[in-house]
């Protein structure tokens, strides 16, 4: 499916670029492919860069401290923009909420100091949850297994 959207069948070679023609078969190609992957189950960990000013604003304040628990609104003040426009930016060009996003933020930070070996509690706390459990909890339902999986030292110690 993914060469039928990059490609159309007997009109371009492999050294001839194919034309981003807009056509409607094309568009449709294109489509099914995003329908597909939506509905993929290998999906647990998804987080989008955004394209919009603000958003990407308040993006990088997230970036830089995936703990912050401010609010949509009082990030929205920080880079003068209302929350009910935040919350739009976040649907239309993340395709995702904003607590969606965050957690993915979050999750996706987790994995970078797990693979640098850091305990799961101070994970846990770095990342902005509550406590180790909380924590555990949503990893185990997004990844299908605990976080100490992913720590090398363990993982090298468990096998050895």
């Amino acid at each position: 499916m993914i060469l039928a959207c990059t490609q159309t069948a007997d009109t371009h070679t492999i050294d001839t670029p194919v034309p981003d023609d807009g056509s409607p078969e094309r568009a449709r190609l294109r489509a099914v492919l995003l329908d597909q992957l939506k509905a993929s189950p290998q999906q647990p960990l998804h987080l989008p860069t955004p394209t919009a000013p603000l958003l990407r604003a308040v993006c990088e304040i997230l970036r830089a401290n995936p703990a912050d628990d401010r609010t949509l609104a009082a990030l929205g003040r920080e880079v003068g923009a209302s929350d009910r426009t935040l919350s739009r930016l976040f649907r239309s060009d993340l395709g995702m909420t904003f607590p969606q996003w965050h957690t993915q933020l979050r999750l996706y930070r987790a994995l970078v100091l797990l693979a640098e070996d850091t305990p799961v509690t101070a994970v846990a706390h770095r990342c902005g949850w509550s406590s180790a459990s909380a924590f555990i909890d949503v990893f185990r339902r997004t990844f299908g297994h605990t976080p100490g999986t992913h720590q090398p030292r363990r993982r090298a110690s468990s096998t050895g």
